[in-house]
This record gives C-alpha cells, structure tokens and sequence, in this order.
C-alpha cells in the first residue's frame, strides 16, 4: 500500500495548493519501484529502520504513516515478525514522538466473530489468533504506550482487507477460478475495501489523531460472503466455479461502523471492484504473486 499511499499525498498536496514534502522510507530491494515514486515526486530514503543511526537521521515530519510489518514468513521465522511488529514501532515512535503518526495494524488482532453479526467494534476485546496476530496486538500496545509517555497523538487502523487488480482477497478468488482450483469455504464472509479508499481514510485519519491513540477499523461494510464473491467474479470471467468445504459459523470480521461516522461510506462499491479486478484478469494483468491466505483459519502465516 505504500507506494500508492505515497503518489495520492502528492496529489493531495497539490489539489490543496500545499507545498508539502512527501517522503517515502523504505530499504528499497525493488530499485524499478523507488524510481518509479521519484517520477511522481515522491522523495524517496533509503533506511533500515532497525539501524538507530540511520532513523535518527530521517528528516522531521508533522506527519508519519507508519506501514513496516510483518506477517508472511512468521512460521519459521517468528522472532523477526515480533522485532518488526512489536519493537520496531517503538523505535519510530520515539523518534517521531512530536509528530501526528497513524500506524497501520490490522483485523487479525480480533477473534472469530459470528458469521451473523457485522463483527467486533473497537471497544470489543482483543483476541489473537497465532503468533503474527499476537506480534500485532503487541505492536499496538507499545505505540499506545509510547503515546500515552510522549504525548504524541496517534490513530491506529486496523486494516482488514484492502483489494486492488494485482492483490487481495478477490485477484486470490479470481486466480483460483481460472486455473480451475476449489475455493475454500471455511472462511464463509470477508470485509473488503479498496486500496485507494483505505489509503485516503488512513491520510484524512491524520486530522483524528488523539491521546490515547484513535482506534479505527479500517475496511467496507457489510462482511460479504466469499461464494457470492466466488460466484460473481466467476460470471465475469466466463467460468464456474468449484467449492469446497462449508463456511464455518465464524470469521475474521470487523465492523467499519466509526470509520464510517467519520469519513463517510467507501467511494468504491463492491459492483465496482468486481468489475476491475475480473477486467484485468481478463486483460492478462499481472498479480504481485502474494497470496492474501484470508482463509487460514489457525494464525500461521
């Protein structure tokens, strides 16, 4: 999401009429992606947050949109996913402790909630299912923390799930339909949100940021059912899809309600991404060849 976070800020700024500087932070290993940024007047750095020196030296910021984390490659490796979920954001925080910072989290911090309901709202309990989502509690348990210490006022998102053609829950459900695999069913319903829609939420929650942090579930409403969904981007691309398995009687679901109160509903309807993830499939479209594994249902990832 970065990336395209970073080129909508710029063109923020410039329909305000604003001389803002927005700078991307990253350890670059794809050097045609950076490149790419500085086209479009991003400024880009080259940093490996963990190296002390190195965050000292980034520039100042009113505002920070943390994105570093974790999820992938927890089996196997799960002391590096709770360094950079749980130790980084502390870092960060307190470098940029006089800045506004919105820090990205995500659903998994919740339990399986009834297929029935919309699922937990901020004010419900946390629940963590496997080692990754555990790391992200704890991530936002030192950024609430380092909040509370510095005074530094903060929104947190719980993003759950952000689509675009190259990625997300509906290009995973569209691969599986053209290459004539099952879907599974376990996972019976899903949030889904546009990427340039959670990305303008997580520009325009800058304005929110409080002490203790703003919690903010971050996705579309309502939770949709992954055989419609199934279904749909099947009549789009000309073929019927296979199944299997049933859906389970809970989700990992979240209930957009106060992002809602806030920013309004997502521009982007489900109509619509369905039709632009199915076109560019179509298209020949390249993917980003990283499964989202909403389906997993026992936290490893």
């Amino acid at each position: 999401m970065g990336p395209s976070l970073a080129r909508l800020a710029v063109r923020a700024s410039a329909e305000a009429g604003a001389a803002r500087r927005v700078i991307a932070v990253s350890r670059w290993s794809d050097a045609g992606a950076r490149a790419a940024l500085e086209r479009d007047a991003v400024e880009t750095l080259a940093a490996d947050l963990f190296d002390r020196d190195r965050l000292a030296a980034l520039p100042d910021a009113p505002n920070v949109v943390y994105l570093a984390g974790q999820k992938f490659g927890t089996v196997g490796d799960a002391a590096r996913t709770w360094a950079v979920n749980a130790l980084l954001p502390g870092l960060v925080a307190e470098r940029f402790a006089s800045a506004r910072i919105v820090g990205f989290s995500t659903g998994n911090v919740y339990p399986f909630w009834p297929t029935t309901s919309e699922g937990p709202s901020e004010d419900d309990p946390v629940g963590p299912v496997g080692e990754y989502a555990a790391s992200a509690v704890a991530r936002e348990r030192v950024l609430e923390f380092c909040s509370r210490r510095r005074r530094t006022a903060m929104t947190l998102l719980r993003l759950n799930y952000a689509i675009e053609p190259r990625y997300g829950v509906l290009r995973d459900l569209a691969d599986r339909i053209r290459r004539g695999e099952p879907v599974d069913l376990s996972m019976g319903r899903v949030n889904l949100i546009w990427q340039r829609d959670a990305n303008a939420v997580a520009l325009r929650a800058l304005a929110h940021c409080a002490v203790p942090p703003l919690l903010l579930n971050l996705t579309g409403r309502p939770a949709l059912w992954v055989r419609w969904l199934a279904e749909e981007l099947g009549r789009r691309l000309g073929r019927t899809p296979e199944f299997a398995g049933i859906e389970g009687q809970t989700a990992l679901l979240s209930d957009a309600s106060r992002q809602e109160a806030l920013f309004g509903p997502a521009e982007t309807g489900i109509e619509e991404m369905l039709d632009r993830v199915a076109a560019w499939v179509m298209a020949g479209g390249r993917s980003l060849g990283n499964p989202t594994h909403f389906d997993e249902r026992d936290g490893r990832f």
